[in-house]
């Protein structure tokens, strides 16, 4: 069972390095979009992860190896390769930080391979015990190639999962589309993730904004910026779905929840759809708690539970961001309500 420890004297989540993932299928762009933030001044102090050399592109501006994993680009930001596992890379990088091996970079990119599963990353980041006294998720960009896409989302299954599990989704090479082609395509990313808000990138230029700072930064949390992590509240009682498998829907509980009762859900959710359970998220109303409970999980693994110093704002009630393969929303409703009645009939 998930359980709750939190100290709100002291702030779980100040320090904490923030790290983007940025996936997308083959040919999507991430090398341009990564190159050109990487020139702006406020991103001098990053550190880039990614699984091939050759994929970042950034070979004219090294000007230092440092070892045979790390490189110093000329704008003062490090290189990494993933050739091993990204625990001991990530490891290895907060270490040689810390040793001063390394520049003090105050933020990590993961560039993902084109055909990669972004969930086991973010589980990594998730659940790792070391890796959480060091890092927080911030957040999941998933570009896509307005060219191809189309095609990529009807043959496979990859960019669909990426699309899916996004914070944020950039559009690329607009340039070469029309204008009835890219609204078909916004629509389709629309239905299959609503609440990733969406921005159109022309060789890489994007606001910063956009991609930096979505996640949860201080347990002392302010209501734009919970809103901004769950991505808005529109759209909390449909069921959004772009195929017959992949579905994204928000549940919202206005009576406070035990924690007992709720950590059986997703217990019994993990246990019998752990691999379809392709992301939740939200804040829990838990009985006798002055604040939020907030969870976030990936398929079967979820993020130690976090209790917010306090309500960012008025709404006090449960809400639960779900993305699922297969599972329909009244499937999960039903299982929340019928293990609610049967807490709260013990209690009685």
């Amino acid at each position: 069972m998930l359980s709750v420890a939190s100290d709100t004297r002291r702030d779980a989540l100040a320090g904490l390095i923030p790290v983007s993932i940025v996936t997308g299928f083959l040919g999507s762009g991430k090398t341009t979009l990564i190159n050109r933030l990487l020139k702006r001044p406020e991103m001098n102090r990053v550190a880039v992860i990614v699984n091939e050399l050759g994929e970042i592109g950034v070979d004219n501006d090294l000007v230092q190896v440092s070892s045979e994993q790390m490189m110093l680009l000329n704008n003062g930001c490090l290189c990494c390769v993933l050739r091993g596992d990204l625990q001991e890379t990530l490891r290895d990088l907060f270490i040689k930080r810390r040793n001063g091996e390394v520049i003090d970079f105050d933020r990590v990119v993961i560039e993902t391979t084109g055909l990669a599963d972004p969930a086991p990353v973010m589980q990594t980041l998730l659940t790792d015990t070391l890796l959480l006294e060091q890092y927080r998720l911030d957040c999941v960009v998933a570009l896509v190639d307005s060219v191809n896409a189309p095609g990529q989302l009807q043959q496979f299954s990859e960019p669909i999962k990426q699309v899916a599990l996004a914070d944020r989704l950039v559009v690329t090479k607009t340039d070469l589309t029309t204008e009835l082609e890219l609204s078909d395509l916004t629509a389709r990313l629309g239905e299959l993730n609503p609440r990733a808000p969406m921005r159109i990138a022309l060789q890489g230029d994007i606001e910063l904004s956009f991609l930096v700072d979505v996640g949860l930064r201080r347990i002392h949390a302010r209501l734009e910026e919970v809103e901004r992590w769950l991505g808005g509240e529109h759209g909390d009682e449909h069921d959004h779905r772009h195929d017959e498998t992949v579905q994204s829907f928000a549940l919202r509980f206005e009576q406070p929840m035990s924690w007992e009762g709720f950590t059986q859900c997703l217990e019994v959710l993990t246990a019998l759809r752990g691999p379809d359970l392709l992301r939740v998220k939200g804040l829990v109303n838990v009985e006798g708690k002055a604040g939020p409970v907030v969870i976030q999980g990936v398929q079967h693994l979820f993020h130690p539970p976090l209790e917010l110093a306090g309500w960012p704002g008025e709404d006090r009630s449960t809400r639960l961001v779900f993305i699922t393969r297969g599972i329909p929303r009244q499937t999960i409703a039903n299982l929340f309500a019928a293990i609610g009645a049967i807490t709260a009939h013990k209690a009685g």
